[in-house]
């Protein structure tokens, strides 16, 4: 299939996932305030275009909530009528697209570096809760137009009175029926429970009881006009696009990074903003909506088995029939079955196993929380910046305050170890080994230096130093100066400084510094650093 090899079970799981589509791009063009056509369109368009170009076999390239919101606050504050933001909003996501084609071909990728695996899991946790809350008013058939979920929360509760029971009960005969079926795996459970309401709709007369249903279709595919723009409204358009490029990428890669991590998969940054870039050049051609890899549909791939990336061309596909062939059927379609669908793709996705072992291990756990909870209060875009900087700032703080190692000799051998850790290992008489636990840099040279210093100020005072630098692979100008005058200092202490481990950049600096003594005074092991102190007693 155009290059891609259909592994077993991508039919099916293509199926189910184009069964998920078709809803999520009904619920996220009604948020954009656009025809719904115009995210259907975008959904066959920018999932076939990334199965050529991407390489995630889980990756569902569509219409997104948070893009769909974005898109919505700009066209808001743009006068004139649909037809006119519907051409601005085609060159808004033309310009998506170019974006990520020049943040490809700059190699930007390489910033994802920057978002730790468990700011990822976070994020995944965090936005299935998300976009789970806000499916709840349309199970309900209430309108609850709130800014964000603890709002929405409130709301959601307050017009208790005014829920819609058979709309309730639909969703959740939709949603059991979804759960199920996933003992099934041969069955396309989305798919057949989207008929499955389409014919409960007509057989008993679900708007009749207030249940409510998505409403005609009008899909005409044409190539899009561009419109003649100022100056000014280029410039809007352009403050448009770089947000939502942020938007689209941190929900794309958190999706796509944390679904590779599960199975094991390797992906290529670069390649994959190049792929987002051609998938939103494809749907500004279909005059569709900005596309990225969604989280709940990226699940739904994930649970239906997708295998390859055959299983987003067979969702494409299927969903194209569906809007060429069936769309008075889709009409009749219950809008509570929509919200059930996307909740039931996102269930897997609250499992807490990989939050629990972070706290297991003792690691990172806050950073993971700070990132569901960045989602959950500030948004996906603002959520992930804040996880992002959660991460870095306990990198820095890790880097900043590092743990002094006092390293003595094991078993009489060549071996220099933790002291405190290995009772085996022997302090050499007259000599003190230390080895700082990370990177000497800007913001903790001075400290950790100062600390070694004031332990060789306590008595008996050792007659040598070894400070084995091997965490330091080099070391920039003011952890250079502060090792330069920490070496003046232990001299007046009458304390000889060797140094340990020194890799070849650091004795090149130290080289060009002047610092001919400490090149002399260097070795490449701290047995041999206790050796050259030997010879020269």
């Amino acid at each position: 299939m155009l290059g891609i090899k259909p592994a077993r079970g991508d039919l099916v799981a293509g199926l189910s996932v184009a069964g998920l589509m078709l809803p999520e791009a009904v619920a996220y063009a009604g948020i954009a305030g656009l025809p719904p056509a115009r995210a259907l369109l975008a959904a066959v368009a920018g999932s076939f275009v990334y199965a050529l170009a991407g390489r995630s076999r889980f990756a569902i390239v569509s219409p997104t909530s948070s893009s769909a919101a974005i898109l919505a606050a700009a066209l808001a504050v743009v006068p004139g009528g649909l037809v006119a933001k519907g051409a601005l909003a085609t060159v808004a996501v033309a310009m998506t697209g170019a974006l990520f084609l020049i943040a490809g071909a700059l190699r930007l990728g390489g910033l994802t570096g920057f978002i730790a695996r468990p700011v990822l899991r976070g994020f995944a946790f965090g936005l299935a809760i998300m976009i789970i809350l806000r499916q709840l008013p349309v199970l309900a058939g209430v309108r609850v137009p709130a800014p964000d979920i603890f709002r929405l929360a409130w709301e959601l509760i307050a017009t208790l009175p005014a829920w819609q029971w058979p709309s309730v009960a639909t969703g959740l005969v939709a949603l059991t029926a979804l759960l199920a079926l996933r003992r099934l795996p041969a069955i396309p459970g989305a798919f057949l429970v989207l008929a499955l309401g389409i014919a409960a709709s007509a057989a008993l007369d679900l708007p009749g009881h207030g249940v409510a249903t998505v409403g005609a279709i009008d899909v005409h595919p044409s190539l899009p006009t561009l419109p003649a723009l100022s100056a000014a409204t280029l410039s809007r358009l352009g403050q448009i696009a770089v947000p939502l490029v942020l938007i689209l990428f941190a929900e794309s890669w958190g999706t796509i990074r944390a679904l590779a991590l599960r199975h094991g998969d390797r992906l290529a940054p670069d390649r994959e903003l190049t792929a987002f870039g051609l998938a939103n050049l494809a749907a500004a051609l279909v005059q569709g909506m900005p596309v990225g890899a969604g989280f709940s549909a990226g699940s739904a791939s994930e649970a239906a088995g997708a295998r390859s990336r055959a299983t987003a061309l067979v969702a494409a596909i299927g969903l194209g029939l569906l809007v060429a062939l069936a769309t008075p059927l889709i009409a009749r379609l219950p809008q509570p079955v929509l919200a059930a669908v996307v909740i039931a793709a996102l269930t897997h996705a609250l499992d807490p196993a990989p939050l629990r072992r972070l706290w297991t291990l003792g690691r990172d756990q806050y950073v993971a929380l700070g990132a569901a909870a960045g989602v959950l209060i500030f948004g996906v875009l603002n959520g992930m910046l804040i996880a992002i900087l959660l991460s870095i700032a306990a990198l820095v703080r890790k880097l900043a305050t590092p743990q002094l190692v006092e390293l003595g000799r094991l078993d009489d051998g060549h071996s220099f170890v933790d002291v405190a850790r290995h009772s085996a290992a022997a302090r050499i008489p007259g000599v003190a080994i230390w080895r700082p636990a990370e990177p000497l840099f800007f913001a903790n040279a001075e400290r950790v230096l100062a600390s070694i210093e004031g332990k060789l100020r306590d008595d008996p005072r050792p007659r040598a130093l070894v400070l084995s630098l091997e965490e330091s692979f080099d070391i920039d100008s003011t952890a250079l100066d502060a090792l330069l005058e920490f070496a003046a200092r232990i001299g007046q202490l009458g304390i000889r400084l060797q140094l340990a481990r020194v890799h070849d950049h650091v004795r090149d600096l130290l080289g060009r510094a002047g610092a001919d003594a400490l090149v002399a005074a260097s070795s490449y092991s701290v047995d041999d650093a206790i050796a050259a102190i030997g010879r020269s007693a």
